[in-house]
């Protein structure tokens, strides 16, 4: 009996927090990455989109990459990056771009760092937040996935970080795409095409010098980098083309249509996190309005 009732209670609060967007019609979505170009790898394209479209996108960076180079660091690096980023967010045309200040390297799934995560994803209002899923290669991503997990309730409660107001809302929460294979692999819920904008994407990705330029060829094998801006975008273009796996195509199919997702070069693609509001279709369709245009 008790258990009945419970999960009568669990139901109802659950109801209560549902997805809602704002009454202006416009969304408001956050992308969590664990450095300062990791959302405009994975999400960079949609965020275009998005903003083309109206919508309110801030990136947040949960470090602040002050370990990412292999002759730089520490303070002078982080102040360096934070500019790339602000300068990849212009050119992007989003609305924010949040670092915050931690160690690169040095991410822990710590209460103190739960708690910056639940301002941002408060004070931005969120309807959609979008980070690393919890199996990948760098520990800042993975616990930038924990933390952002961690956070999904959270961000409702009210005795919780109570210097925010919390959400009358609890958001949908997904994760970005990888190619880790356990303990299972990336499902692509929803995939976004973005041929449209995809120069634009590697415009707002060459705005991050000291990683693609730099610190990326160099612990990827010292490859040589081009010196004119021209041939380095080549560059960039040709490494971030990211393969259009068949069960990438089929998910096009399901929002695109088939003629429509056969046609598509580049896209971005998304998993629906198990935590915060579960989307219907139509809930996806109004989150993600560039979907089958």
């Amino acid at each position: 009996m008790f258990k009945t009732i419970f999960f009568s209670i669990l139901f109802v609060l659950c109801c209560h927090f549902s997805f809602a967007q704002t009454d202006s019609g416009i969304l408001r979505i956050v992308v969590i990455g664990g450095h300062p170009d990791d959302a405009d790898i994975k999400a960079g394209g949609s965020a275009i989109l998005w903003a083309k479209m109206g919508h309110e996108v801030k990136f947040v960076s949960v470090t602040n990459g002050d370990a990412g180079h292999q002759t730089e660091g520490g303070g002078a690096l982080a102040r360096r990056r934070m500019e790339e980023a602000r300068e990849s967010a212009k050119r992007m045309g989003i609305a924010a771009y949040v670092v915050l200040d931690n160690h690169d390297a040095e991410l822990v799934p710590s209460l103190d760092v739960r708690k910056q995560i639940i301002r941002e994803i408060r004070k931005w209002d969120a309807d959609l937040v979008i980070t690393h899923r919890t199996n990948d290669y760098h520990p800042d991503h993975r616990y930038t996935g924990v933390l952002v997990q961690d956070a999904a309730f959270l961000v409702a409660v009210p005795n919780v970080t109570p210097d925010t107001p919390p959400l009358e809302k609890n958001p949908v929460f997904m994760y970005l795409k990888d190619n880790f294979l356990k303990p299972y692999p990336f499902q692509p819920d929803i995939v976004v095409a973005i041929d449209d904008v995809f120069e634009q994407k590697i415009n707002a990705l060459d705005a991050h010098e000291s990683q693609f330029y730099e610190w990326l060829p160099w612990i990827y094998g010292k490859q040589e980098v081009p010196e004119s801006p021209e041939d380095r975008k080549a560059m960039l273009r040709q490494s971030r083309t990211t393969e259009i796996t068949p069960s990438m195509r089929a998910s096009l199919v399901r929002w695109y249509g088939k003629e429509k997702a056969a046609q598509v070069k580049h896209a971005e693609a998304f998993e629906i996190c198990e935590y915060g509001t579960q989307p219907t279709e139509a809930m996806i369709k109004k989150l993600f309005p560039m979907l089958g245009k």
